[in-house]
């Protein structure tokens, strides 16, 4: 929030006296700004005038300036409650077919008004298929730049959400189609995409998957176009699903290295459906180290080791036991996670491996805040083993006195 305006007393409190041509200390400025900028209670009685012009009018005292009252506040909420208005006193259905008259042809316009797009949405949820073919005939040509629009995203949104033909839904679906990935990277324009994943058919929907299997890397690497990468997985069919996996494991290496791209990584195997899961994961087999040391590849190598199939698993941590990787990642600030996430994760076998691997290392790390907690999680585990595994003597004298014996 940024402040309005400060008061003389501001400047009191603070010390701070200013220049002699500032507007605070120019009497001329202050005269103009008195006579320019009407006072609070001036203004609300504007306001309260307004709203008493509409409180009892009727639709045809306004007859032939209903756009001009559609880009006013009062006039536009005036019109929006003739439309929505089912009481016995008003006909809402003339009242429908009156507005739609004199405002359909400017609706490009009026989608991307701050007052009008809100008409335009209540007349799209109220009109009929026939009012609104011609609608969606008039908006589609237009339908990307209302879309990018702060107000008309929300207008179009309403239209998605209304369409009720097919010959409206290929329209609207036709015009969108070549301009999917900028409408996705576009603050305004994603929630227009989103849209059209939670309210069409797979069949309807397709067209979005298919531009964005083809721009996959510019999609997942962008801020709003992962998230938007995260609901078409949401939404997907079977078919779908497989289409955009099969996608982002291909181009997995260079997105789980990404900002933004890790989590379409991570969401993926937070699936929990294994074979997307393994082939994913196989991607980065060979690269294991490298990833690790990376700030954002490195979360997803653990959750990599956590959900891999155990030989899956086994080939990533084999890539850790070689003493000159080994001392490199027990030194590096993210790679060191990882590292311990193995000692949790591997089969016994290779943990010792592991272990034998890390030890003669311990010594020039240990003064380190990673070298302090991989030497605990070691020597911990090393005592639960010598206290859960009894020494040969007590095991002898154990099964001496055994009663059987």
């Amino acid at each position: 929030m940024f402040p309005v305006g400060a008061s003389s007393s501001v400047y009191a409190r603070s010390g701070y006296h200013p220049p002699p041509n500032h507007p605070a200390t120019n009497s001329s400025f202050a005269s103009h700004a008195k006579h320019d900028i009407p006072p609070p209670s001036s203004r609300r009685a504007s306001s309260d005038q307004e709203s008493v012009r509409f409180a009892n009018a009727q639709l045809d005292d306004f007859k032939d300036h209903l756009y001009e009252l559609a880009k006013d506040q009062n006039g536009c909420r005036f019109l929006q409650r003739k439309i929505e208005d089912t009481s016995p006193g008003n006909d809402y259905v003339y009242a429908i077919q009156a507005v739609y008259n004199e405002i359909h042809s400017h609706f490009v316009e009026l989608m991307t008004n701050s007052f009008g797009n809100y008409l335009c949405q209540k007349l799209l949820e109220r009109c009929n298929n026939d009012q609104r073919d011609t609608i969606v005939s008039i908006v589609a040509p237009d339908i990307v730049n209302i879309s990018l629009n702060m107000h008309g995203t929300r207008a179009v949104q309403k239209l998605i959400e209304f369409l009720s033909t097919p010959e409206q839904i290929k329209m609207v679906t036709a015009a969108l189609d070549p301009s999917v990935v900028p409408l996705i990277k576009d603050l305004n324009g994603n929630h227009v995409i989103q849209k059209c994943l939670h309210r069409l058919s797979d069949e309807h929907r397709q067209f979005i998957y298919d531009a964005v299997c083809q721009k996959c890397i510019e999609v997942a690497t962008h801020k709003h176009g992962c998230c938007v990468l995260q609901r078409c997985i949401d939404y997907a069919s079977d078919k779908q699903k497989i289409q955009l996996v099969q996608e982002i494991t291909r181009n997995a290496l260079t997105l789980v290295q990404d900002p933004y791209g890790n989590y379409v990584v991570q969401y993926v195997l937070d699936l929990g459906d294994e074979d997307f899961s393994d082939g994913l994961i196989r991607r980065f087999i060979g690269h294991a180290c490298h990833l690790s040391a990376q700030k954002f590849s490195s979360n997803v190598m653990e959750k990599c080791i956590r959900v891999a199939r155990p030989d899956t698993r086994h080939c990533l941590i084999q890539e850790f036991i070689d003493p000159t990787a080994m001392e490199k990642m027990l030194r590096d600030s993210f790679a060191n996670y990882v590292i311990q996430t193995s000692l949790d994760y591997a089969d016994l076998k290779q943990r010792n491996e592991l272990v034998d691997c890390i030890r003669p290392l311990l010594s020039t790390v240990r003064s380190t805040p990673y070298g302090k907690r991989i030497h605990g999680k070691i020597f911990r585990e090393q005592t639960r083993t010598q206290q859960h595994t009894p020494s040969f003597q007590s095991q002898s004298r154990r099964l001496m006195n055994h009663p059987d014996v």
